[in-house]
């Protein structure tokens, strides 16, 4: 109980639930509207937006890494060192040819929070799309819903119960590998189907349209995202597992060496 009350006084758990709050406002606001403009091209979709919504990203990591810094309980300098490596060899990762939308790209972000907490895979999340946006030319307006998913992906992991056994927690990993493989897709589409309507005058079943109430929103979306996401989220998801299953014992082990390493101690009389 202590500790949780103590996590709730950490600026870093605020930066995060701020970030959070911003994300999901950001993937929701056209849906509160009372009505948008459609437009044809599904990149220029939240063209206006989404800058204001990276430039405040970037805010929000650079306030839970000051925060990190604050926190004297880890290796700071060397833990953010290790950070930046760990980013750069998960972006170069976006270089290799995804198989029907399975990437290798989630497998370092999930192991780094659930080793190091909520916190550090945040940043790991967003700072590995952010980087590998530049290595790959994929900067557009989907750049920081990306950002802010992946980081979702870290941040949640870091959540997970740390067993004793390594293989309940490769097995814990693994699925929540798999939900995360699907919840990508699924969120993600958000950022673009509500502009993708064909107008209100074309009658259609997988589009959303000003006035729908809830439940109508969410059956057509239902229907929207199995015809055109699924299947590649079923693929990720899979390659999610079998990374996990193939990877996630060694990979655990070696951080988990660096962060008892990283980790401050204070002494107490045996």
């Amino acid at each position: 109980m202590a500790k949780q009350l103590g996590e709730l006084h950490n600026p870093a758990t605020w930066s995060l639930a701020l970030a959070t709050l911003a994300g999901v406002a950001a993937f929701l606001y056209p849906f509160v509207l009372p009505g948008i403009e459609q437009v044809a091209d599904q990149d220029a979709a939240n063209a206006a937006s989404a800058p204001i919504f990276f430039a405040g990203l970037i805010v929000v990591i650079l306030a839970v890494t000051l925060t990190s810094l604050a926190d004297h309980s880890v290796g700071t300098s060397r833990t953010i060192a290790l950070l930046g490596v760990l980013v750069a060899i998960d972006a170069t990762l976006r270089l290799v040819p995804s198989f029907a939308g399975a990437s290798p790209i989630f497998l370092l972000i999930m192991l780094v929070g659930a080793v190091f907490g909520p916190s550090l895979g945040f940043q790991m999340g967003a700072l590995t799309l952010l980087v590998s946006a530049f290595v790959t030319g994929g900067i557009g307006p989907w750049l920081p819903f990306q950002m802010i998913t992946c980081a979702w992906v870290g941040m949640s992991a870091g959540w997970l119960p740390r067993h004793e056994s390594m293989r309940r927690r490769v097995i814990d990993l693994a699925v929540f590998g798999a939900v995360w493989g699907l919840l990508f897709g699924a969120m993600m589409n958000l950022w673009f189907w509500p502009f993708t309507a064909p107008g209100v005058e074309v009658n259609s079943s997988l589009y959303w349209h000003p006035g729908m109430g809830i439940t109508e929103t969410f059956s057509r979306y239902a229907r929207f995202y199995a015809v055109t996401s699924l299947p590649f989220d079923l693929f990720r998801a899979l390659g999610n597992v079998v990374l996990i299953a193939l990877l996630g014992t060694p990979i655990l082990k070696l951080l988990e060496r660096y962060r008892r390493q990283f980790t401050w101690q204070p002494w107490t009389n045996a």
